[in-house]
């Protein structure tokens, strides 16, 4: 199978706090898990149930251990429609774990047990698996793991560009400055933001990789450094879409939603916005739509929901 949709990186799984305000030093307090996730994982996921639709392929290309959670993450991915074939199995490491804590004030807390989840290596990218590509994701996350997953992000973009010169590059910056500090990560976005289509930053990331204040500032300077367009994901705001024929952004607002876990929104709008803008649609559908998308993301816990695009669109439709 040569899949249209190809996302590259960590696969994880998450142990999350049930409750909010737990460190995770506490002894004795409950963690619910595991559930599949990896920020690519969760975005090609995403595209997956989406794409069903339309009849889209997806695929991924990662690494897991030999074990019971490496297991439920490949048949979640699975049962969703990703093909597989191009996860590898490690047969030394395990499969890689993040603890997850919430705080009551919006912020999370991780403990990372990479295991295998960057072990992905320029080897695992098989140039034959490229032969249909239409959009190859990358993650700020897959950069930043390790040497050996961001040289295979290299080497994946540079053969989806000889398959297809019309290839869209869509990429989430997904910036983790606890596992890099913010210098050495913008120096290996550069080569990515270059070759970007479609560019999918929070307001934060968009003004590290921009060097200025302001998101909307930030997203006006980006769009000549390569990306044709930029997806401000603002969360509870919706999103904004900078294009050079919408310079200032077409504001999409969100949908009202009750939040029960926000881990994996904007991954998962990041699938639902690819999946659309393969179809050609108009900027404001498609931002609804990947609104949509996360809205109905926040109500589930975990970082990989079931959301089908019917579902996507009776929410579209009901509002």
């Amino acid at each position: 199978m040569c899949p249209e949709i190809i996302a590259i990186g960590e696969l994880l799984v998450e142990i999350m706090r049930s409750e909010v305000d737990v460190p995770h030093g506490q002894i004795g307090e409950i963690y619910k898990g595991p559930y599949p996730s990896g920020a690519p994982a969760i975005f090609i996921d995403s595209a997956a149930r989406m794409a069903d639709a339309f009849g889209i392929s997806t695929g991924y290309v990662g690494v897991i251990g030999n074990d019971e959670f490496g297991v439920c993450i490949k048949e979640k991915l699975e049962k969703d429609g990703v093909d597989t074939s191009e996860i590898q199995i490690d047969t030394i490491k395990a499969t890689g774990i993040a603890f997850n804590q919430y705080n009551s004030d919006g912020s999370r807390k991780f403990i990372f047990a990479p295991g295998a989840a960057g072990e992905t290596s320029p080897e695992d990218i098989h140039p034959d698996y490229f032969e249909d590509i239409k959009c190859l994701h990358i993650m700020g996350s897959a950069l930043s793991i390790s040497a050996n997953s961001r040289d295979a992000c290299y080497k994946a973009i540079e053969i989806a560009r000889k398959k297809n010169p019309e290839v869209i590059i869509s990429f989430d910056p997904n910036l983790r400055p606890e596992m890099l500090d913010i210098e050495t990560i913008l120096e290996i976005c550069k080569p990515v933001l270059e070759k970007t289509k479609i560019l999918l930053p929070s307001g934060e990331e968009a003004e590290m990789l921009a060097r200025v204040k302001g998101e909307n500032k930030a997203c006006k300077k980006l769009l000549g450094q390569g990306p044709d367009i930029i997806v401000l994901k603002r969360g509870a705001d919706g999103c904004r879409i900078f294009t050079d024929k919408d310079k200032e952004g077409i504001q999409i607002p969100a949908y009202q939603a009750k939040e029960v876990d926000p881990t994996g929104a904007g991954d998962s709008f990041g699938g639902a916005f690819v999946v659309a803008y393969l179809q050609g649609w108009p900027m404001e559908k498609i931002g609804k739509f990947a609104n949509a998308i996360g809205s109905l993301k926040v109500q589930t816990f975990g970082p990989m929901p079931s959301t089908t695009y019917e579902d996507a669109i009776r929410l579209m439709n009901e509002t």
